[in-house]
């Protein structure tokens, strides 16, 4: 998988709140990039489906984010693909994996 990725990915556990075709969770994102995430969860989801989730910032805040699950690991979590960033929440995430590589 890491020979198809196109953004450098860190570790950085955050918070996550998502919504997809079987509800909604609460859980814990492991890794980020400017093209996607890593989220620890136990749920179901499908490949190729569209989800809209929140992520908290190291700030406190949170973010919303939209994206689509591109692949998934039952019992471990997915990998969600990022859609609809705008250049204000790209930003945004540069900004938390700069942070997220120096400390």
């Amino acid at each position: 998988m890491a020979e198809n990725r196109r953004h450098e990915r860190i570790l950085l556990p955050l918070e996550v709140r998502w919504e997809g075709l079987s509800g909604k969770y609460n859980a814990r994102l492991n890794d980020l990039s400017l093209g996607g995430c890593y989220v620890e969860s136990l749920a179901q989801v499908s490949i190729g489906e569209r989800i809209r989730f929140e992520i908290q910032l190291p700030t406190g805040r949170w973010m919303e984010l939209h994206g689509e699950v591109i692949y998934h690991q039952p019992t471990l979590g997915f990998g969600v693909y990022f859609t609809k960033l705008s250049e204000l929440e790209r930003e945004m995430l540069t900004s938390v994996i700069e942070y997220g590589s120096t400390g």
